[in-house]
């Protein structure tokens, strides 16, 4: 129930930065050379994309996936580990 939550959440403030984005882009203005408003449109342009990534990043689950992945690595480290220290065991008591 938490997590559907977050992801709820996640997706509310994802259609208020796409929304956001989409009302202030046709008004920014990308011509006549490069000053400091320009460069503010681009900065802020390229700074709700970075957030619609990242909750887009959150949605999709990529941090759940990359969790089991890490936890698989994890657990087969484990298992070598103790493996290794069964051989040695082995091999001190025949000796």
């Amino acid at each position: 129930m938490v997590k559907r939550l977050k992801k709820a959440k996640h997706v509310i403030y994802l259609l208020i930065a796409l929304s956001m984005l989409v009302i202030a882009l046709p008004r920014i203005s990308f011509a006549g050379g490069m000053d400091w408003v320009n460069i503010f449109g681009i900065v802020w342009v390229l700074f709700s994309l970075l957030i619609v990534g990242a909750h887009l990043h959150f949605i999709l689950g990529v941090d759940e996936e990359k969790k089991r992945a890490l936890e698989a690595v994890r657990r087969a480290k484990l298992r070598q580990w103790e493996m290794k220290l069964l051989d040695k065991q082995e091999r001190s008591k025949s000796v």
